[in-house]
């Protein structure tokens, strides 16, 4: 305690322990969500390689389907 107060020396003590523990735990905690953020943004930039992978898939196919029926055509 920096000086005499009327509050009991613990509760003191109990509010600079848990505001120093929020301080002392601030650059982990900063750090986690980062790394969460990061992690969810590489998921959605797989997600859109499949989803522009699959619709390469479903435009390839049906440019075979044109080009062969074509083909029977002639």
């Amino acid at each position: 305690m920096a000086w005499p107060t009327n509050v009991n020396g613990k509760i003191t003590d109990a509010v600079t322990q848990s505001a120093l523990m929020a301080l002392g735990t601030a650059p982990a905690t900063a750090l986690g969500a980062q790394q969460q953020v990061w992690a969810h943004a590489m998921g959605l930039g797989f997600e859109n390689a499949v989803a522009r992978q699959q619709a390469g898939q479903t435009l390839a196919e049906a440019f075979l389907a044109v080009v062969v029926t074509d083909a029977k055509g002639q």
